[in-house]
């Protein structure tokens, strides 16, 4: 398999599904994976039509982690991939997951089979994780003597408590999703999470993509934050919004009389 095919992105219906696409390996991440997969949201980030992303994994699982025999076949790998230029604010490694959390349109991961590592992180970074009871879990860092350094300190503390995170990270033990979700790792169980996804992302496309792009940015910047700076994030958001062309749109469609056809919104703005 080619290096170009390890990512692939269609898009149908302002909808991007994104599917890492190494099966033969439970699409565990190497060299070309991290490349292409930064490359592909960076790519979707300039696409203004997009209104949600679908992340999933084609074969047997969602993501194994990190391919520790790729990476002994390259030794120039870790580096590459942990190195910060000054000029950055993550490297790498931190940037195949935390760049979906960067995304302006929310990003949700369906997830089966095994989900660990590098994998588990990658998913602890979108905003909704929806996943078969029976996929099997693990933050695995610790079985190779490591720690999760690709964001999971930045998603781990927002979804969990911190006596399970650490708990999770220390054992490095494999869990279900049905315990994730017990956790709050897991945003809901379905058997059929891909389907599952596509009917939040088709929802979500029916709103103001500005709107929604302003409530991902809101949260990110005001979760756990005090009161008051919330209060201000609120006010200026909020601020941003008020009369451009999409929030007049949605205006009008929910003003208009039940059954009546609802006006397309325009493209997202820049909202960022």
């Amino acid at each position: 398999m080619s290096e170009q095919q390890r990512i692939t992105c269609e898009i149908r219906d302002n909808i991007a599904w994104v599917r890492l696409n190494r099966p033969e390996k439970l699409n565990g991440l190497d060299m070309a994976m991290f490349e292409q997969m930064v490359k592909t949201a960076r790519t979707l980030r300039r696409n203004r039509s997009v209104r949600a992303v679908i992340l999933s994994g084609n074969g047997d699982s969602f993501c194994a982690g990190l391919d520790f025999k790729a990476v002994s076949k390259n030794p120039k790998m870790i580096p590459r991939v942990f190195l910060k230029w000054p000029w950055t604010k993550q490297n790498l490694a931190q940037e195949i997951a935390h760049c979906w959390r960067d995304l302006p349109v929310p990003v949700i991961c369906a997830i089966h089979g095994n989900c660990f590592g590098g994998g588990m992180q990658i998913a602890l970074a979108s905003d909704y994780r929806i996943a078969r009871a029976d996929a099997n879990l693990c933050i695995m860092e610790m079985k190779w003597g490591l720690i999760p350094d690709m964001s999971g300190m930045v998603t781990l503390s927002r979804l969990t408590r911190v006596d399970i995170a650490q708990e999770l990270t220390m054992t490095a033990r494999q869990f279900s999703a049905q315990e994730g979700y017990e956790y709050g790792l897991i945003s809901r169980l379905a058997d059929d999470p891909l389907a599952e996804a596509e009917a939040l992302a088709r929802e979500i496309a029916t709103k103001s993509p500005d709107a929604i792009a302003a409530t991902k940015y809101l949260f990110k910047k005001s979760w756990k934050a005090d009161t008051w700076k919330a209060l201000r994030w609120e006010r200026w958001v909020q601020a941003r919004l008020l009369g451009r062309k999409n929030q007049r749109i949605a205006m009008k469609n929910g003003l208009a009389p039940k059954g009546t056809e609802p006006k397309p919104f325009a493209d997202r703005s820049s909202f960022r």
